[in-house]
């Protein structure tokens, strides 16, 4: 007996120490004091946050004096809070919330009951966590000037919602700048929410002077700063945006904190610098802290000293100039000549790497996923840490010359140069789109493509991306509706979204064997035509490559579909596909009703 109850005893220890959270207690975070007077409180002490958005090493984020994390969506909140929770770190947790540039329709009465159900389901789920800071409802989901009175109406039933649900933690929303009524709609129509979410890039150092001359009162978070994003910013003589170097960017986000946070204490409640990690957008280091082998660039020493109070012990290596020699000639082959200035603050020895990518031109709107650019080999002649000789590819188009400079200690700059080369358009884009592909899944969608391509009668086209009701698998697939009694309709997946060639974009999908989707009809017999590229050679910017399976007759249960992509004609290719898929269907005299789930490129 004793023996069995020393088995019980470990067992449960056991447990307890695999659920380290089991028995936690919920901290409390409060908003409290007055305007011009707020402070964040976490288990009653002043809490300032220190944060970041993005998944790279938190570890590093916690050794250099951050304290928090921003996220965007619950999928894997799970993880994302137990890993905080070890490192000491809190989650200001993002609930993504239909955007109205996508088309979500904020007074569909369908679509914000499903919308409130996810968000009930997140909060009670994970309420109780003791790494939770706070609730953020959506990320600039509203609309340009902030004048859809709907968007603010249910902003408040969700926060109104999550309160009664949660009444530990504070709520916030997420806007894009301060443009148009936002301030004043906000401070009208959302009550609920504590705190307002700013994301602001080149009007960083002047949100909180903005703020208030708008009539902001509430406490505000800076959710998101960096440098200047392309929209703030014109082109060059050569048609070409220009990127900060790593050390000018390190600037950037001083004076951005400077101003916004450290400035406007009582009502500015901390910060999230825009991004731990690198993603691809405009380039893979635009608005990038860290590089992809976790090296550290400038902007993380300049918040490490503003989050401690002293820079790190050893800082990053700086660059000073980097330049173009003047030349007669941008024709494919010419060569050109690039200067260099660089050192290391400590004197560490440094290393000094050239590169040269194509730059497609064709950048994402609100963050969305962009191709990755091809490194062009057989381009640097030759280089030392002082300069390199640059052989012009030979297509046409835009270029950046990259330097990347490392030091022993961890620490990289890294800047570049665009270069624009005469001649015909390359057809190819970047190096072939890591597979699969996902376009719709409820677990691992991309926004890679977006059903922004609606054709025909289109205001008789409804779709529903989270529709609950016997999904192939997960919990939601998508709900597409044909009302009109008569003409036909479809909608086309979109890069970049609502183009139909007139811009780069698309996907280099060489590689891909097959376009797999799931499809099934409401009653059993719906007609429905499936394919993907639509774009054709008249167009600038054309698909490489069509298939169409023609009309199917649905059926009331789940089937799978195959489009077979290794038939490929001589004139074939999948190196551009804009069109990543698309159904069109013709009245038969009654609403047309059909269900998506799983499409993916394989």
């Amino acid at each position: 007996m004793k023996n069995l109850l020393i088995q019980i005893v470990s067992s449960w220890f056991a447990i307890i120490l695999l659920v380290p959270n089991l028995f936690a207690e919920v901290i409390e975070v409060k908003v409290v004091g007055k305007p011009s007077e707020w402070k964040l409180t976490r288990g009653t002490k002043p809490y300032l946050i220190k944060g970041v958005g993005g998944e790279a090493s938190w570890e590093k984020l916690a050794q250099l004096g951050g304290n928090s994390v921003r996220t965007w969506g619950p999928e894997n909140l799970t993880e994302q809070l137990d890993r905080a929770q070890k490192l000491g770190l809190t989650i200001s947790a993002g609930i993504w919330l239909g955007q109205v540039r996508q088309g979500f329709d904020w007074t569909d009465a369908t679509s914000l009951i499903k919308q409130r159900e996810i968000i009930r389901q997140t909060v009670l789920k994970y309420k109780d966590h003791p790494a939770l800071l706070i609730w953020s409802l959506g990320n600039e989901m509203e609309d340009a000037n902030g004048n859809n009175g709907a968007v603010w109406s249910e902003i408040n039933n969700l926060a109104r919602l999550v309160k009664s649900l949660d009444p530990s933690h504070p709520t916030m929303t997420v806007i894009a700048e301060l443009g148009g009524n936002k301030v004043r709609n906000i401070h009208s129509l959302c009550h609920d929410i504590d705190i307002i979410g700013i994301n602001s890039y080149a009007g960083a150092p002047s949100v909180g002077e903005r703020y208030k001359k708008l009539g902001g009162n509430k406490p505000y978070i800076l959710t998101e700063f960096g440098p200047p994003g392309i929209w703030e910013i014109k082109k060059n003589d050569s048609g070409a945006f220009l990127e900060l170097t790593s050390t000018a960017k390190a600037e950037a986000y001083q004076t951005a904190y400077t101003k916004s946070v450290t400035a406007q204490t009582g009502v500015c409640l901390g910060s999230y610098a825009f991004m731990w990690g690198q993603k691809q957008e405009v380039t893979a280091t635009w608005f990038s802290m860290l590089l992809k082998d976790g090296s550290r660039l400038a902007p993380v020493d300049s918040l490490s000293e503003l989050w401690t109070g002293n820079p790190p012990k050893n800082l990053c290596p700086v660059i000073t100039l980097l330049t173009v020699q003047e030349t007669t000639s941008n024709k494919p082959g010419s060569i050109v000549k690039i200067f260099l200035k660089a050192s290391d603050p400590e004197n560490d020895p440094i290393k000094v790497s050239w590169e040269i990518f194509s730059d497609e031109e064709e950048y994402g709107t609100g963050g969305d996923a962009e191709a990755i650019p091809t490194s062009i080999p057989n381009t640097i002649i030759q280089s030392n840490e002082n300069s390199a000789e640059v052989k012009l590819p030979q297509d046409g188009g835009l270029y950046r010359v990259f330097v990347t400079i490392r030091d022993n200690q961890g620490g990289a700059a890294i800047a570049n140069v665009p270069l624009r080369v005469s001649g015909p358009l390359k057809t190819v884009l970047g190096k072939p789109t890591k597979l699969p592909l996902v376009i719709y899944s409820d677990q691992n969608s991309t926004n890679s493509f977006i059903p922004s391509g609606w054709m025909g009668d289109a205001k008789s086209i409804k779709l529903d991306p989270d529709f609950l009701e016997k999904p192939q698998s997960g919990k939601t697939c998508m709900r597409c509706e044909f009302s009109s009694a008569n003409g036909w309709g479809g909608v086309a997946w979109q890069n970049p979204e609502q183009d139909w060639g007139d811009k780069k974009g698309g996907f280099n999908l060489t590689g891909a064997k097959q376009l797999v989707f799931f499809a099934r009809g409401e009653k059993g017999g719906e007609e429905v035509s499936f394919g993907f590229g639509l774009i054709g050679k008249e167009k600038r910017y054309f698909d490489t490559a069509k298939r169409s399976l023609g009309k199917i007759k649905l059926t009331r249960d789940w089937e799978k579909y195959i489009i077979k992509l290794d038939d490929l004609k001589p004139n074939e290719n999948l190196t551009r596909i804009k069109i990543g898929f698309n159904w069109t269907v013709a009245s038969s005299g009654q609403p047309i009703i059909f269900y998506l789930d799983n499409i993916q490129y394989e």
